[in-house]
């Protein structure tokens, strides 16, 4: 340990001569061990939500999915499967049709999203772990059946046990409308519900049924077109490595998306509010920087008859600005050490107990404590602002140990 490094720890540790320097020098090191110790807790309670977030979206979403890049619907949507369904790594390829439509049910009726999918879509995802009412269920040999999300089970007073049927109504896509007739613009179809599920997101929830993929295309006026095409991966492939295959035996006129990029947007604004609180929190420490330039101002004044004896034992200028630089260094390593410790051991106790808990009804809830998960590219984040925080104290200090050193300033 050097010289200036030694008496920068001492000033650091020891007592000072009066009790307002030691008072300050506590609230600096205490307002960098907070702001950064709030850094590690709140980036990681966002990484939380993001990933209860993605993790309940994917109980539905594909693990990829296909799409043109030009129009509604992929044109021969056999022959793609086919394409996709010999690639290694590749376990299952379907198609689905996904349009709006009408639903009715007695008195009631409402706009929704038809999703036409096989008969055994639940082995695609969890859906079966998500279906609060009744079962999966789309045939059986005596009629047809559909899976609604809670919003339209609620508005049209539909349960998986209603004796009448939902019925489904869908502009023609090809003809003229006959202003005589105007209800022959439409197609329409009936069936029966067999479950009601609620994933508790609101872009699937709010809307969204689930009908046999052939009521979909009679109902849409497709033959073998689809607008998606859904991917499940084998469990050992890997998927950016998949992906990278489809879109190369595909060419350019399909979109190939996975989990992450089919929910671009609740992603990104997730992460918008996630650096805008890292935003608000890296203002805060700044401010707090300025208690440790304060401190160190202070400790300088305290220090000048040891200046004086440090120069007269042959320390020159540089020597001296040194340990005030290096102390500046050290209460915003101390502070950042001590908060990153702090910060960890509070998400490990959240994750472990939940002591922070959500408000409301915990029944109606997927989670009743704050989810924490904590990400070391965070970590180093906040410690690389604590590290510009502490360079920034340390060329104030150095400037003030200029002006302090000057020759004009010793004659005064």
């Amino acid at each position: 340990m050097s010289l200036p490094l030694k008496i920068a720890w001492r000033y650091l540790v020891s007592k000072k001569g009066h009790q307002a320097v030691n008072i300050i020098s506590i609230v600096a090191v205490c307002g960098v061990v907070v702001a950064t110790a709030a850094l590690i807790c709140v980036l990681s309670v966002f990484n939380g939500f993001r990933g209860l977030i993605m993790g309940r979206l994917a109980m539905l979403d594909p693990q990829i999915a296909i799409t043109a890049t030009i129009g509604k619907t992929i044109n021969d949507a056999d022959s793609v499967i086919d394409a996709v369904s010999a690639l290694p790594g590749v376990e299952r390829a379907i198609p689905v049709i996904e349009d709006q439509a009408l639903a009715i049910y007695v008195d009631l009726q409402m706009p929704v999203r038809l999703k036409g999918v096989p008969d055994d879509y639940n082995t695609m995802n969890d859906m079966d772990s998500v279906i609060v009412d009744g079962v999966w269920k789309l045939r059986d040999p005596v009629a047809r059946y559909a899976v609604v999300g809670a919003g339209p089970a609620v508005r049209l007073m539909v349960r998986s046990e209603s004796i009448g049927m939902l019925r489904l109504y869908a502009p023609q896509r090809q003809g003229r409308v006959n202003m005589a007739n105007p209800m022959g613009a439409f197609r329409q179809d009936s069936l029966f519900v067999s479950g009601v599920f609620q994933l508790q997101q609101n872009s699937y929830d709010a809307e969204l049924i689930y009908v046999p993929l052939d009521m979909a295309r009679e109902l849409f006026d497709y033959d073998n077109q689809a607008t998606q095409i859904e991917v499940k991966l084998a469990s050992s492939a890997n998927e950016n490595q998949v992906m990278e295959a489809i879109s190369g035996a595909l060419g350019k006129g399909y979109q190939v998306n996975n989990r992450l990029m089919q929910q671009r947007e609740a992603y990104r604004l997730v992460n918008i509010e996630k650096w805008m609180a890292f935003l608000l929190l890296a203002f805060i420490l700044i401010i707090a920087t300025f208690n440790v330039i304060s401190t160190l101002s202070l400790l300088i004044i305290e220090k000048d008859d040891s200046i004086a004896t440090l120069r007269a034992l042959g320390a020159n200028d540089s020597q001296i600005s040194r340990i005030f630089v290096l102390q500046g260094w050290l209460i915003t390593l101390v502070g950042a050490v001590t908060g990153v410790v702090i910060g960890l051991a509070l998400c490990i106790c959240q994750q472990q107990f939940g002591w922070l808990r959500l408000s409301g009804d915990p029944a109606n809830m997927i989670i009743s404590a704050y989810p924490v998960e904590v990400q070391w590219t965070d970590v180093l984040i906040t410690l690389a602002l604590v590290a510009a925080v502490g360079l920034l104290t340390s060329a104030v200090t150095a400037l003030i140990m200029r002006h302090r050193l000057s020759p004009q300033h010793s004659k005064l």
